[in-house]
This record gives structure tokens, C-alpha cells and sequence, in this order.
């Protein structure tokens, strides 16, 4: 770049911040007073940050105005960063409980990171985006997400009109940008889309239609493309950890003596060392003193086991993950269908930072002999493409046995469970929903599937896929129809 369009370029970008400065300094008055139509727009902004955001993280807002949404979030510790000094004024009166500064966000200093970094119809107004986006890289730790939204095109002419009938606030000269831009801005600055998510095609306070629109209609396809706001969560793009970890495997164990043996043989070293947890949960046959018996046969392996209290597979992998001393947690069923062997590539995916949730998916490769009967399959499918669409990331396959996850991040989904109040006898919904809740990327590892070699499966086809069911309505209206 010549120094001539160096000084242009910093001319030009002075003269559009001092723009915006003046324009949202005579607007903060105004701004105080109320929002008129805005207002329902707002609430409903707040409501979908606070399904993207738990309170008590540490939050850097960019673009605060006057905190509100901010304050909504009810941080631990809360800073918000403008260029207005008469929006920041308002916004120290109304939350002295947090801190507020005028600051340009491309001057962001290198420090103490924060979990989330929001950018709340922003981007629309910024001089340069992937500048912005590079400086929060800056406070960033390997967990940060980035959180925004901007307004969809579409509404464009709608939002002039309304902005020239005096029902809107006007603001400054918009940017032109799609979802494809703020994509390849994301990569461009180092960082990578986690969860897109259209929202809002009512954002007004009419009662009985503003629900119907704004939690049903705006998330069914063909209506998604009209929504007024696209929101986005990224995450800083993975670097391979560099120490090793020490991993825990998890095998819940009903029924199954006759497999303990040939687990105890086959799980494989990984890591810093490999810890295997047995969790027997009230079987019918002789699996607790065969776990017994093999613990003490191979003294080489570090072994535990307990008997569980309580009822369900999911139960069996709670307590299990609690008595896990590894930084990584696996879950590995005892039937035997899924290789022991198979593991060290579901270790590879989480400590290269590919993916933070990684799923194992049983129906790419054709299916063992009587692995899998007819309606299970199907009832797998169906159950893959509901989630899909709930959580926005692909999930082939909600109900293979084998997930793995750092031990960290589950304690943050365990942390926020009640969030969904699911009881979840199996314990797979309840992970996958945590996982979205929690904003962690999901990668599919697909597996070849075999049939049991000893006893019988502990699922009933139609009766649990009853519960499936009813769980998936719960924690889907809770997660998607906001």
C-alpha cells in the first residue's frame, strides 16, 4: 500500500468513526428514554444471547451502547467497549456493576482472555471487519467463543421505511453482508463457524403471532431464509495440544459377564496413560464379580469399578465421569459392537482440536450380520436428522455408544443441566444437547458396527424410543424454539 492510500484509507476510516461517534452520542438520549419499536427486537435479542451464553462467564461486549444487553447476561465480569462517550455515560449509570470504557475494539491490549466476545449489530457499521475480528483473536483462550448477529438484507428496504416513518432509531451507513461473508471473514481472522443460526420474523410485541413466528415458523425451512437476524458462534481455529493426556474410559456394564474379559484385553494405551472405569449397573448375571475377577487378573491395567445406585445407562456414565481422575472422558459400551481398537482415533480428534464433542457414527460402513435389526436403524436416521436440524451441526447418529469429550467441558454441561431438565435414562441426549448448549464443535467419527458376541441388548425398540421421543420435544422446545 503507497503512503498516499495509506493516509486516504486513515482519513476516510477517521471520518467514518467520528461519523458514528456523533451520530450514536445524539442518539443516546433518545436511546434512554426507550426504543420504541425496537424494544420487542431487543428483548428477544437478549433472550437468544442468553441461550448462546451462561451466566458467569467472563464477557467482553464490543459496540456496548448503553449495557443492556450485557447486563442481561449476568456475567462474573462484565466490560463493554464503544467509541460513544455519551452511550457510555448511560451505560455506567444504569450497571455500575460493570466496567465500561471508550475504546476502539481494534485497540483490544493482549491479556487476561474472555470466554465470550459479543459483536451484537456491529459488523453492519464497522470500516473493517476482519480487522475487528483479528484484534479479538488477541483475548482469546482455546475455549473463547465469539458470539454475533447482523441483520439479513432482506429486510433492508423494510427497516428504511420504518426508520423514515420515525418508528426506528436511525443509524449509520450499513455494510452489504451475507452469511457467505461473515464465513469467510471468520477464516480470514483465524477463526471457525461453530453454530449458524437464523432467527426472529416478527420482531414485534403482537400477541398469540409473535410467538407462532418467532419459535415456530422462523426455524422451519422455507421461512429460515425471510428471519431478520442471523446469529453466529465461532471459535478461535484449533491447535494441536502439545502435552499428553491422560484419558479415562467409561464402560457402563449390565448383563455383560461374558465381555469383560476381551475389554480388559483389547482397550488400548493412550495418551499418558489409559484408566479404565467399570460401572456395573445391576445385572442379572455374574458381570460384577467377572469385573472383579479380571481387575485382579491383569494388575498391569489401571482399573476401577463400582456398582451404581441408581438406574440407567446414563446414571451408570454420570458416576463413572465423576470417578474419573483423566483430562479426557470416553464412553465405550460393554456389548463389544464398537472395537476397543477404534479409540485412539476419537483421542486424535480432540487433542488435534478438530472437533470438542467427538460422536462415533455407526451407519456410514454397511452394518455387521444382526448388529442392528430393522426399526432400530431407522429409529437412528430419524433421531440423526431431528438433531441435525435442533442443533444446527450435523449428528448422524445420536445414540452410538461412543463419545468422548474433555473433562472440562463436561463439568460445564453437568454445571448447566437443569438448563434442559432432562432425565435422561441413557445419558446420549443429555450429552448432545450439553455439547450445543455449551457451544462445542461436534465431529463424527464414523465406525464399522458388529454384532454382540454374548448376550442380549438392554434397549427396547419401542418403548424406550417413546422416551427418546419425548425428550428430544422437551429439550428441543427449550434449545430451538426460543
Amino acid at each position: 500500500m503507497s503512503p498516499i492510500h495509506e493516509i486516504r484509507e486513515s482519513q476516510s476510516r477517521t471520518e467514518h468513526e467520528s461519523a458514528c461517534r456523533i451520530h450514536y452520542d445524539q442518539l443516546a438520549p433518545q436511546l434512554a428514554r426507550g426504543r420504541r419499536l425496537g424494544g420487542a427486537y431487543q428483548k428477544l435479542l437478549q433472550r437468544y444471547y442468553r441461550l448462546f451464553i451462561p451466566s458467569g462467564a467472563r464477557v467482553l461486549e464490543i459496540g456496548c451502547g448503553q449495557g443492556d444487553l450485557l447486563h442481561a447476561l449476568a456475567p462474573v465480569y462484565g466490560l463493554g467497549l464503544d467509541l460513544a462517550p455519551a452511550q457510555l455515560q448511560q451505560a455506567r449509570r444504569k450497571y455500575p456493576e460493570l466496567v465500561f470504557i471508550e475504546l476502539d475494539g481494534r485497540e483490544l491490549p493482549s491479556g487476561e482472555p474472555f470466554d465470550y466476545v459479543i459483536l451484537s449489530d456491529l459488523v453492519n457499521e464497522l470500516w473493517d471487519v476482519q480487522q475487528l475480528l483479528e484484534a479479538v483473536c488477541r483475548v482469546c483462550h482455546r475455549s473463547t467463543r465469539i458470539v454475533l448477529n447482523f441483520h439479513n438484507n432482506l429486510w433492508s428496504p423494510v427497516l428504511s421505511l420504518a426508520r423514515r416513518m420515525g418508528l426506528l432509531h436511525p443509524v449509520p451507513q450499513q455494510n452489504w453482508l451475507t452469511p457467505e461473508d461473515i464465513r469467510n471473514l471468520f477464516a480470514l481472522s483465524g477463526l471457525e463457524v461453530v453454530h449458524h443460526r437464523p432467527a426472529m420474523l416478527l420482531p414485534l410485541p403482537i400477541p398469540l403471532l409473535a410467538p407462532l413466528f418467532n419459535r415456530v415458523l422462523a426455524h422451519l425451512p422455507g421461512f429460515r431464509a425471510f428471519d431478520l437476524t442471523h446469529f453466529y458462534v465461532a471459535r478461535p481455529a484449533p491447535v494441536p495440544l502439545q502435552e499428553i493426556s491422560v484419558v479415562s474410559v467409561i464402560v457402563p456394564a449390565r448383563n455383560e459377564a461374558g465381555n469383560i474379559a476381551g475389554l480388559l484385553e483389547r482397550i488400548p494405551e493412550m495418551g499418558a496413560g489409559t484408566e479404565i472405569i467399570f460401572i456395573e449397573g445391576h445385572s442379572s448375571d455374574e458381570t460384577y464379580a467377572e469385573i472383579e475377577l479380571q481387575v485382579a487378573a491383569h494388575p498391569e491395567r489401571a482399573c476401577r469399578y463400582a456398582r451404581q445406585t441408581g438406574e440407567g445407562k446414563g446414571d451408570a456414565v454420570r458416576l463413572g465421569f465423576e470417578m474419573a481422575s483423566g483430562d479426557i472422558l470416553m464412553i465405550l459400551d460393554a456389548d463389544g459392537t464398537v472395537a476397543p481398537e477404534d479409540l485412539p482415533r476419537f483421542y486424535e480428534a480432540l487433542v488435534s482440536g478438530r472437533g470438542e464433542f467427538i460422536n462415533g457414527v455407526r451407519l456410514v460402513y454397511p452394518l455387521g450380520d444382526r448388529s442392528m435389526r430393522f426399526w432400530n436403524m431407522v429409529g437412528n436416521r430419524f433421531f440423526g436428522m431431528l438433531f441435525s436440524w435442533l442443533l444446527g451441526q450435523p449428528v448422524r447418529d445420536t445414540l452410538c455408544g461412543t463419545k468422548v469429550l474433555w473433562k472440562k467441558e463436561y463439568e460445564q454441561i453437568a454445571r448447566d443441566r437443569a438448563f434442559f431438565g432432562l432425565a435422561d435414562p441413557f445419558g446420549d441426549f443429555d450429552l448432545l444437547f450439553g455439547a450445543a448448549r455449551a457451544n462445542l464443535k461436534m465431529l463424527e467419527i464414523p465406525i464399522r458396527y458388529g454384532a454382540r458376541t454374548y448376550g442380549d441388548t438392554n434397549i427396547s425398540r419401542w418403548r424406550h424410543g417413546a422416551v427418546l421421543l419425548r425428550m428430544a420435544a422437551k429439550a428441543g422446545f427449550r434449545w430451538k424454539l426460543v
